[in-house]
């Protein structure tokens, strides 16, 4: 926790001007000194500029691509094309990491990565109805401002929540596995709703982590990577919730 540093002055002693004081409700959570969390503070809103910057993308790739026939023709009506799109992102992921840190290429990876997994996002809105894919944009929207304004409040309040990594990555692991096996038993409508509900369930939790993780753990050249987690986080979190929303009608 943090204290008052008193300096000797004629009347006993006065607090430093520049001593952060936490009952100002301004520190990001216990424990952190003034400085590192407005470094912290800027590292934040950088890497939540360029996720802005990437849901924009993603929405703007989508809504071309579900209203614009000829594109949409061409990504249903070629599966050998849609395949690579589908392999594109995981390809990148590689190049993103490496270069994460020079510019300009990080940016050009990102930016690739992110074109790349939107026209994927759009085929799978263009087989859904523009009603439910508005529920499902509306409800992912509600679901991650409230998780992420619990993470921070949570975060403020000196909770942590690095345990949920090996839970999570187990239950990705197995929803992975439950996939694959879909493919060759395919399961019926009930039981594709419990699943997705499951989905959404984990990638929710995934997102009070890495929220977790970019308020306490990233270091400051990590922005890319960050915004990286955070947006596979909030786009797997709204194709369970299409797929659920689907199911259901």
């Amino acid at each position: 926790m943090f204290s008052y540093t008193a300096v000797g002055t004629g009347d006993g002693g006065a607090l430093k001007s520049d001593e952060f004081d936490i009952e100002s409700g301004d520190a990001l959570y216990p424990g952190i000194g003034h400085g590192e969390n407005q470094l912290r503070w800027g590292f934040i809103r950088k890497v939540y500029g360029i996720l802005a910057a990437q849901i924009l993308l993603t929405t703007v790739i989508s809504a071309v691509t579900v209203l614009y026939a000829p594109i949409n023709d061409l990504l249903r009506g070629s599966s050998g094309f849609l395949l690579f799109l589908m392999f594109t992102p995981f390809i990148l992921l590689w190049p993103l990491h490496v270069y994460q840190q020079r510019h300009p290429l990080n940016f050009i990876f990102l930016g690739l990565f992110t074109a790349s997994l939107s026209l994927t996002v759009a085929v799978s809105c263009a087989n859904v109805e523009g009603r439910i894919v508005l529920e499902a944009l509306i409800l992912t929207s509600a679901v991650v401002s409230a998780l992420t304004g619990y993470t921070f409040w949570a975060s403020k309040k000196g909770k942590d929540f690095s345990f949920l990594g090996p839970i999570l990555f187990t239950s990705l692991f197995v929803l992975f596995m439950a996939g694959l096996i879909q493919v060759f038993f395919p399961l019926g409508s009930t039981s594709s709703t419990i699943y997705s509900s499951i989905g959404a369930i984990i990638f929710s939790g995934y997102i009070v982590y890495d929220t977790d993780n970019l308020i306490k753990r990233f270091t400051y050249d990590e922005y890319i990577w960050a915004s990286v987690t955070l947006y596979l986080d909030v786009l797997n979190l709204f194709l369970t919730i299409l797929r659920m929303l689907k199911q259901d009608n």
